[in-house]
């Protein structure tokens, strides 16, 4: 029952702060005239992700289990503001890090694994996206530099992994049945996303 609660007291504020996001005159959204046709079904599916999440971790304790529920909640936003509009927003990456980052100090995690880790994978990321003029977006650039401080570098590099191969065959499938082509522009922040969440909800542990 918890779980329940929680998961949908997360979905109706998650949904609501995208809603405002989408709203600011700064928003850079992709597809400004179909917000609600693109959003139909982000409620369900939000909630339906939550409570996984928060379900999965049920036997996890404090304070370690407010950290998982609260990367879980960051992440679920992520992948569907991008998926939606193909836009993260620095507004959510800010707390997402500045979390992290607490959870380094307060759960005695290796700090200079995390940072080493967020710096080198931003750095890589950030020369691919110049060397491919935008080819990865300055969200995803972004989006890898906090994912390092939460995760570290081994389990960064599972998910950066796990995130190519994904987006990969989602890229192929969607030339195939010719939604894209080849010089379209691809989301990848909701396969980091969805890689981290998988990584997190096997491990339950930072």
């Amino acid at each position: 029952m918890t779980a329940i609660i929680l998961s949908l007291a997360l979905t109706f504020f998650g949904s609501r702060w995208i809603d405002f996001l989408y709203k600011l005159p700064t928003a850079p959204l992709s597809f400004p005239e179909e917000i609600q046709s693109r959003a139909k079904f982000r409620q369900p599916l939000l909630a339906a992700i939550l409570f996984v999440s928060i379900y999965n971790l049920a036997q996890v304790q404090a304070p370690l289990q407010v950290y998982l529920i609260a990367a879980n909640f960051f992440l679920a936003l992520i992948i569907f503001t991008d998926f939606e509009q193909y836009v993260i927003f620095n507004k959510m990456l800010l707390p997402f890090a500045a979390v992290g980052i607490l959870a380094l100090f307060h759960l005695n995690l290796p700090l200079v694994d995390r940072l080493s880790a967020a710096l080198i994978s931003g750095g890589i990321f950030l020369l691919i996206a110049t060397l491919t003029h935008g080819g990865i977006g300055g969200g995803d650039v972004k989006l890898i530099f906090v994912l390092g401080i939460w995760l570290g570098s081994e389990n960064l590099l599972r998910v950066v992994i796990m995130a190519c191969v994904l987006g990969g065959i989602a890229a192929l499938l969607l030339i195939l049945i010719n939604r894209k082509n080849r010089k379209s522009y691809f989301a990848y922040g909701p396969y980091f996303a969805l890689a981290t969440m998988y990584i997190l909800f096997c491990a339950k542990t930072l």
